[in-house]
């Protein structure tokens, strides 16, 4: 069997790690035969295929990003896209694909295996909001670059006396800026799923001063105020329609400093949050998720995709478009209310 093995949406720690493991298994265990394509769907539809050997794979674990590359292309925005997919399988020789991605590029795969395509998918994201697995890889990683971040930050909010706002990835879901911000020390922490009040964030950031004490503010770059809409550098959209987010983070300082009379800064983190090698904790869920998609490989249950639930890798279907997103729960962002302020 010849199986292709792409990766699409942003780059993620933990990729390389996936695509090392599928291919050593399914090379080494069931004899099959892989090729990789270039650039996510985008390759898919051009026909860049590349070969994929257990040499090809040596060394790339601890390597960030992914040596296939992405693409955040939808194939159903190109014209022919599916058919298009069809012809590069056909073309090549490809009998199954396995699919590295997040919601986006796994909700394609999800429309293109009921059309009949042999795939199985991997989740994976740094936001941690694919439903049906309770981790992604990427995510512990870049929780971990955020709670440095957040770190060192304190010691320059102390000396000048000045809020600082720490802006980190997260357009529908909050689990980076929760995670970060409790593990951090943050005094306030806004996600996208709670809706948040300026005066009260204000309150918060001016009782911590009272105290002499410099606050932090942690703010998911999709988080917005009751009062106002989404904040946006621009209003450009990708292929799936997302607009690109950024810009939180900087109304909020001008807010605090304005209603506050305070000082206040703002550090976007942006993609320094999936750059660089995974933690150990991503290698390791990367490495099992692709040792098992690869058995759904061979026991031909496609339409499925890996998941973590507690510490078994079981198959979940692969999402549609009613399937949603992951969000946090709002019992659970209340659990760390008390911390705020």
């Amino acid at each position: 069997m010849r199986v292709g093995v792409l990766t699409g949406g942003g780059d993620c720690p933990g990729l390389n790690a996936v695509i090392r493991s599928v291919v050593r298994k399914g090379v080494q265990e069931y004899g099959f035969d892989f090729v990789g394509l270039r650039d996510g769907w985008l390759g898919a539809l051009r026909g860049h295929v590349v070969p994929l050997d257990v040499a090809s794979v040596r060394g790339i674990l601890p390597r960030g990003g992914t040596v296939l590359g992405s693409s955040r292309t939808n194939p159903f925005k190109h014209d022919d896209g599916p058919r298009r997919i069809e012809d590069t399988l056909a073309a090549h020789g490809i009998d199954a694909l396995v699919v590295i991605g997040g919601e986006d590029t796994l909700g394609a795969a999800g429309e293109l295996s009921r059309r009949g395509l042999r795939l199985v998918g991997v989740p994976k994201t740094i936001d941690n909001d694919v439903a049906g697995t309770d981790y992604t890889f990427g995510f512990d990683t870049a929780v971990g670059i955020a709670t440095e971040a957040i770190d060192r930050l304190h010691t320059t909010a102390e000396s000048h006396m000045r809020a600082l706002v720490v802006e980190v990835m997260g357009r529908h879901s909050g689990w980076i800026a929760l995670h970060a911000g409790v593990a951090g020390g943050a005094n306030v922490i806004l996600v996208p799923e709670r809706p948040f009040d300026i005066e009260q964030v204000c309150a918060w950031v001016q009782s911590r001063f009272r105290f002499n004490y410099a606050p932090i503010v942690v703010v998911a770059e999709g988080a917005v105020p009751k009062e106002g809409q989404m904040v946006l550098k621009d209003r450009s959209r990708d292929e799936y329609g997302h607009v690109r987010l950024s810009g939180i983070g900087e109304w909020l300082a001008l807010e605090i400093a304005r209603r506050t009379g305070k000082d206040a800064r703002t550090t976007v983190l942006g993609y320094i949050q999936r750059g660089g090698s995974p933690s150990a904790f991503d290698r390791w869920l990367a490495t099992r998720f692709g040792l098992h998609a690869v058995d759904a490989v061979k026991d031909g249950d496609f339409g499925t995709m890996t998941a973590l639930r507690g510490t078994q890798i079981v198959r979940v279907p692969l999402p549609d478009a009613h399937t949603g997103t992951k969000v946090v729960d709002d019992s659970l962002y209340d659990e760390f209310e008390v911390f705020f302020g």
